[in-house]
């Protein structure tokens, strides 16, 4: 386990989150949707916490009122680019599924 810098989750933490967060979004079949929105919010990484304020609505509307765990990947570098690879994984086993 490596020790986590400023604004970022312990491993451990991050992988239950990164697993949560990807099966919500799954679950409520948004998985590609949710990768391109991922890819295409590059550029705003670095706002940070504004750029939370600005998801907020997008994050409450798919998570309800609990949006803590999402909103910590969310913040967290290498939560979202492992959020992508965990999504990327669900949407492949889905299309060898059908």
């Amino acid at each position: 386990m490596t020790a986590a810098g400023p604004g970022q989750l312990p491993d451990e933490q991050r992988d239950e989150l990164v697993e949560q967060v990807a099966r919500e979004i799954q679950l409520r079949g948004l998985t590609t949707s949710a990768v391109h929105f991922l890819h295409a919010s590059r550029p705003y990484r670095p706002l940070g916490a504004n750029a939370m304020l600005f998801f907020d609505p997008v994050l409450r509307s798919l998570f309800g009122g609990d949006v803590a765990g999402a909103t910590a990947i969310l913040a967290d570098e290498d939560g979202i680019d492992q959020l992508i690879e965990r999504l990327e994984e669900l949407d492949e086993e889905i299309t060898w599924d059908a």
